[in-house]
This record gives C-alpha cells, sequence and structure tokens, in this order.
C-alpha cells in the first residue's frame, strides 16, 4: 500500500524546477515597489510641473487628483506615498485652501518645496487664429493676471470661468466649451493637439508659485544651512500685545519670517491662527529654542516640518544667535543649578 503524502510537506521537485523558482522569488524579492504621488491634475498643470522637479518621483505612479483635500487626504489613508500641492503664489499670495488643509488634517508633514515661474499661454483649437477669438475661457485667478496683454490683443473679448488652468483647454478639446481660445500653462501643447496664439501673456513675468511636497509624519532631514521651517500657530486670546508676543518668540532669537499669513481658525469671529515659515531648521538651537517658547505661549502649535529650501540659500544670523552660544548658555545655567563655582 502506498502511503498517503504528509500535508504539511511540499510536494517532491526536481533540483532544475526548484532553482528556477528560486531565481524567479529573488527577482520579486529585489524589485523596488513604486511610490505613488497625488497631484492636482489633468496632465498639463503647474503642480505637474512641479512634481516633474522632484527625482525620487520619476518612474513613479502619478495619481491626479480634482483638489488640494483630496491630495492629502490620499497621503492621510495611505493611497498615496506624498502629494505635492501649491502653497503660495508671489501674485496673491498663500493658498488659502492648501493652508486650512494643512491645519486641520493631522499627521502630515512637508518634506519639501520647489518653485515653478506662472507662465500663460493663448491656446486654441487647430485652424483657429487669434483674429478669430472673441471668448476666452480662463481659471478666474488666470485671468486675472492676463488682463493687460488681453486688453491690448482682445479687447473685446468676453471671459467664460473655468474650473481650473487646464479645465479650460480641457473644454475646448473636448468640444463641450463654447470658448474660442482658452488660457493655459504651456505644460498642455504636450499632452492636447492645441494651436498656440500666444504665449508669455502673463501680465508679470517674474510670477512664481510655490509648492511643496506633503508627505505622512516623518522625522525631519539633517539641516543643510538653507532651510525652513513652516509652523501653524495660534494665539492663546485676543488681547493687545498677543501678535507681537508671537513675532518676539523669533525675533528675540535671531530668526527670519519669510512668511506671515492669518487664517480665520472658524469657530468665533475675530479667532485666527497664523501660517509662518522660519528660516532655519528645527535641528538649529535658535528655532528649537523658539518652537518651545511658542509652545508655552500658544495653545495649538502645528509643526508642518523643516525642510531644504527651494532656491538653497543659505540662512545667515548674527553669531550670538549661533548654536555655540545657546548651547554655552545652557551649560552655565546648569553650573549654577549644580552649585558649581562661576568660571
Amino acid at each position: 500500500m502506498t502511503p498517503a503524502p504528509d500535508e504539511t510537506s511540499a510536494p517532491d521537485e526536481t533540483s532544475e524546477g526548484s532553482a528556477v523558482r528560486s531565481v524567479a522569488a529573488d527577482t520579486v524579492a529585489s524589485t523596488p515597489t513604486r511610490r505613488t504621488y497625488s497631484y492636482l491634475g489633468p496632465a498639463g498643470t503647474f503642480t505637474e510641473a512641479a512634481l516633474a522637479q522632484v527625482p525620487e518621483a520619476r518612474d513613479q505612479i502619478w495619481r491626479p487628483v480634482r483638489n488640494v483635500g483630496e491630495a492629502l487626504a490620499d497621503v492621510v489613508e495611505g493611497r498615496s506615498d506624498a502629494a505635492m500641492i501649491a502653497i503660495e503664489n508671489s501674485v496673491d499670495g498663500g493658498v488659502s485652501t492648501a493652508q486650512d488643509a494643512l491645519a486641520t488634517m493631522p499627521g502630515l508633514r512637508i518634506v519639501g518645496e520647489y518653485l515653478v515661474p506662472v507662465n500663460f499661454v493663448l491656446v486654441a483649437r487647430p485652424g483657429v487664429r487669434l483674429s478669430d477669438v472673441q471668448l476666452v475661457a480662463a481659471h478666474p485667478v488666470a485671468y486675472a493676471q492676463c488682463l493687460r496683454w488681453l486688453g491690448e490683443h482682445l479687447p473685446e473679448h468676453a471671459h467664460l470661468p473655468a474650473a481650473s488652468n487646464v479645465a479650460s483647454a480641457v473644454g475646448i478639446v473636448d468640444g463641450v466649451s463654447d470658448a474660442d481660445a482658452a488660457i493655459a500653462p504651456p505644460g498642455i501643447l504636450e499632452h492636447y493637439d492645441l494651436e498656440l496664439l500666444a504665449d508669455g501673456i502673463g501680465d508679470n513675468p517674474n510670477a512664481v508659485t510655490r509648492f511643496v511636497l506633503v508627505s505622512r509624519t516623518v522625522a525631519a532631514p539633517a539641516p543643510t544651512g538653507a532651510d525652513k521651517t513652516s509652523l501653524i500657530v495660534e494665539l492663546p486670546e485676543e488681547y493687545p500685545g498677543a501678535l507681537l508676543e508671537l513675532l518676539e518668540q523669533f525675533a528675540t532669537r535671531g530668526i527670519n519670517l519669510s512668511l506671515l499669513a492669518s487664517r480665520p481658525i472658524g469657530d468665533a469671529l475675530g479667532r485666527y491662527r497664523f501660517v509662518i515659515d522660519a528660516d532655519g531648521h528645527i535641528h538649529d538651537e535658535r528655532m528649537a529654542d523658539a518652537l518651545l517658547g511658542l509652545r508655552r505661549f500658544s495653545p495649538k502649535v502645528i509643526f508642518l516640518g523643516s525642510y531644504p529650501r527651494a532656491d538653497r540659500a543659505i540662512v545667515h544670523y548674527p553669531e550670538r544667535y549661533s548654536d555655540d552660544v545657546f548651547v554655552e548658555a545652557r551649560d552655565w545655567l546648569r553650573g549654577l543649578i549644580s552649585g558649581a563655582p562661576d568660571a
């Protein structure tokens, strides 16, 4: 009688088959998992141009989404490893939807920033000429940044508002828009068959949008000397000098602020939180000391991250605020507490 096989054992196999399966298993194990990045889509947006600047995002999965909230929710809920969002524009200031989302969605960190020149083109269906244009589709913000050019070249045009910079052009391609032309980012021409009627139509040739790459909470990278720290801070209550007291946490430690913007908290009229970008890194003694001061002063401090500046400009500060000075002062205090003789 042939004995029944042992069900807990693997079936017999030839040495050749075992070797093939072993090589296949090693190949699978060595194949890196692709990362997913969310960005405001569709293809051709300024946000996509910012994501293209991230070396580690190349050849990975890019997930287009409809708004900032969706992009950050992807990160929080694990659908994406990171999200690229616009945070500030040199013409229009801070992007309030992004600032409010970062203030209310826990577990996020900014890990990098990227600058994208804001330039616009006027596009249309193939065969359309500039003289044919009477109705222009454009996102309201983009439209406002091109008014001078439009007044000079299309003085009798009408404006058709669009949901986004790319949607203005996609509507023309899909035939769902009545517009003759659209204001869009230059990258639109890489993705759609459109006629370029004019480029560089923005009124401010130096306009720049600042984007940040946001991941789940991680430890801050090592300081580079050209770093920025982002925070959101609430005032403890309404009283004369409260904002000054907040700002003194930085001023008395030699820290420059490159951004200070207020946003309503929403729980009562007159209650605000402050979005802050400070020059320096959390590992810097002066920045760490300022954060301790903020923690004592404010009922809520949200640390959004310390990360390299996009312009890689070295942060300069007076020598009296160097790390050595803070360390020496702390050692001096410890000596006083321990009863050591004065030096």
